[in-house]
């Protein structure tokens, strides 16, 4: 039986240049106080750059599969812990794709609760080939994230 197009995951929305997506904090994602792991900051945070790029029309997997196959890999991130997250928060990944410059991009990244800052980070990503070298974004990659820039 086909599955109903309502049951599949969400990849968020765009509002203007920025990317939402909703994020619940579960048991698995807090220490044994309910606060959440500091490293689990970095899954919200990519699970946010990713989502943003499928909703754009890019995917991962055709990155790995065009003409010049390709991926990302972070070069920098500087992170700044606000407020604690906590088991069962409803939470916002917020994305924003500044610019790009040569294989890099520069991504700005917040992670609200209502109105207020939870945690926020600059990102610096970079496209490289699959041996690992830094390239050029696909034409594909350029024509999909122009609007999102400034």
């Amino acid at each position: 039986m086909p599955s109903d197009p309502r049951d599949a995951p969400s990849s968020g929305r765009f509002e203007g240049r920025e990317h939402i997506l909703p994020v619940r904090i579960y048991y698995e994602d807090t220490d044994f106080t309910g606060v959440v792991y500091h490293a689990n900051y970095l899954r919200f945070f990519e699970r946010g750059r990713s989502d943003a790029l499928r909703a754009a029309g890019v995917s991962h997997s055709d990155l790995l599969v065009g003409e010049r196959p390709s991926a990302f890999t972070i070069v920098r991130m500087e992170i700044d812990f606000r407020r604690p997250a906590r088991i069962d928060d409803a939470l916002e990944v917020r994305t924003l794709y500044e610019r790009i410059r040569g294989p890099r991009l520069f991504i700005r990244q917040r992670l609200l609760r209502g109105e207020e800052l939870v945690c926020e980070a600059q990102v610096e990503a970079a496209c490289i080939d699959l041996s690992g070298r830094p390239a050029r974004p696909s034409q594909l990659l350029l024509t999909k994230l122009a609007p999102l820039f400034e």
